[in-house]
């Protein structure tokens, strides 16, 4: 199962990359019980923020979404660092979306629906989640947007 899951991801135009180091005083994940909690993940590419600047100014919805697809990436490479084999990811419970955007942006739905899309894209049903999308004032590094994950696990 977690070979179909990389195949959905492949077929979605991505491999799935080693899994972020964190950038400050915090763990990538924590498990307890059957509960993953993922930190918050920035659009990686490459090793690098792909996705820079204030959503409404600097990026259009259409490239904050390819930030939050990045992002929900971001979260199944830690997932799969995490646990070893992706197919023990059960459901993704809820995903938190921040979006440093302009005060008169108000479309942050729209944006985290790239990170959405992705989830289910990549794991079927199992990616359907509750979430929140969210403007802020800045995110760390100057990313467009940030995304963290709590997923139930086998």
């Amino acid at each position: 199962m977690s070979a179909e899951i990389e195949k959905r991801v492949k077929d979605l135009g991505y491999d799935i990359p080693v899994a972020a180091a964190p950038a400050a005083n915090y763990v990538p994940f924590v498990i307890s019980g059957n509960v993953l909690h993922i930190s918050g993940q920035l659009p990686m590419l490459d090793g690098k923020i792909a996705v820079t600047g204030h959503v409404g100014k600097d990026v259009d919805v259409t490239g904050a979404q390819k930030a939050a697809e990045l992002c929900a990436l971001g979260l199944l490479a830690q997932a799969k660092a995490a646990l070893g084999d992706l197919s023990r990811i059960k459901r993704v419970i809820k995903i938190n979306g921040f979006v440093a955007s302009t005060p008169d942006f108000v479309e942050q739905h729209l944006v985290i629906n790239g990170a959405s899309n992705f989830l289910v894209g990549a794991l079927g049903d199992a990616g359907k989640h509750a979430r929140a999308a969210v403007g802020m004032a800045a995110l760390p590094f100057n990313a467009a947007v940030e995304i963290d994950a709590i997923m139930e696990i086998a």
